[in-house]
């Protein structure tokens, strides 16, 4: 068995810190099967609604290439993914991707983030029925694709990384329509976990 080199200590840091968050009791997180060719390294969790409603889900990458990627301009990248059923009224609404862009800048604000090459995209999908089905009412969802490579002043960013993992669970909440829960109130955390590397 092979000695953990420093770079392989630093991922490991990070995933240990990733593994202390916790999340509301609408959803499970767990991790999954990492994917294998896009870095060295990789952790991946996944959330989905528990109850019966089916209100977001979402899924979080961590990468880390020990010898930097030029685009990141960094050894880590946060890659999140979002999709989440939207109300009758937002389906429509022209501010729609922007507001959506918002709930992501603002979760890495409120979870105290630093990173650097912030990107992604998002995506809204509606259907109307006609005809026989024309009672049925108007359903839609948002998808939102976002990648950045977490940064900080003082170099050691694996100790930072849960910050980052909050992030993409409060943006979660926003995307599921409901209100980020203060950081004094307990989580309950339904894990399921398999380390992958």
């Amino acid at each position: 068995m092979r000695a953990l080199t420093s770079q392989d200590q630093a991922f490991e840091a990070a995933v240990s810190r990733i593994r202390t968050v916790t999340c509301r009791p609408e959803f499970e997180l767990e991790e999954a099967p990492a994917p294998s060719r896009l870095a060295p390294f990789a952790l991946a969790l996944t959330a989905d609604s528990t109850g019966e409603e089916d209100l977001a889900s979402g899924r979080f990458v961590l990468l880390h290439d020990p010898d930097g990627v030029d685009e990141w301009e960094g050894t880590f990248r946060a890659v999140v993914f979002v999709r989440a059923s939207l109300e009758a009224d937002l389906i429509d609404d022209p501010l729609l991707h922007e507001v959506g862009w918002s709930w992501l800048t603002e979760s890495l604000l409120s979870s105290e983030c630093e990173y650097l090459q912030l990107g992604g995209t998002i995506t809204r999908n509606a259907g109307r029925s006609f005809g026989t089905m024309s009672d049925r009412p108007t359903d839609g969802y948002l998808e939102m694709r976002a990648s950045w490579t977490p940064t900080t002043i003082d170099g050691d960013i694996s100790k930072y990384m849960d910050r980052h993992t909050r992030a993409w669970l409060r943006l979660l909440d926003h995307a599921a329509g409901l209100q980020p829960l203060p950081e004094d109130i307990s989580h309950v955390m339904r894990s399921k976990t398999r380390a992958q590397r």
